[in-house]
């Protein structure tokens, strides 16, 4: 079977946007079952509540719901099992010191395929307190008007 070529984005997590500051993001591989696979390309499945912690050396997802696949002749998997990330040794030391600092944490952000494989973009954030998160909804209704007033402005 050939893999297929791109990325096809099934689940993101927006409102770690609104509640995090995101420092630096990480690519990590996810270890799954053959039906988990299945559901996740019919995109069933939720990043609400998600997050990652380092246990023994590995990076280990936790609350990931993954809807059962309803074709599954063998046993169902529970659909909130702990997961664990593919990372090479350099990317876990760098998620453990992180993690480690006070304040920041370890957030899943969205949850793709690349050529064939299934993927989840980590992000090593900060928490943000109600005074930012009123700040960047400021900036965001500022910019949305501007280009709003722009595109009204320029007319042929």
């Amino acid at each position: 079977m050939a893999k297929k070529e791109g990325i096809l984005i099934v689940c993101s997590n927006r409102k770690a946007f609104h509640d995090y500051f995101v420092l630096e993001t990480f690519e990590a591989g996810i270890s799954l079952l053959g039906a988990e696979v299945k559901s996740l390309r019919q995109k069933e499945l939720s990043l609400e509540g998600a997050f990652v912690r380092m246990e023994n050396g590995q990076a280990k997802l936790f609350n990931m719901y993954v809807k059962p696949y309803k074709f599954n002749s063998l046993s169902e998997p529970d659909p909130v099992r702990t997961r664990q990330l593919l990372l090479n040794k350099r990317e876990i030391r760098k998620l453990y010191a992180g993690a480690e600092i006070k304040g920041q944490t370890l957030v899943p952000l969205e949850v793709y395929f690349k050529n064939g494989w299934a993927k989840i973009k980590l992000a090593l954030a900060k928490g943000k307190h109600n005074y930012d998160k009123r700040e960047s909804l400021k900036k965001k209704d500022l910019n949305r008007e501007m280009e709003k007033g722009f595109k009204n402005s320029i007319r042929f």
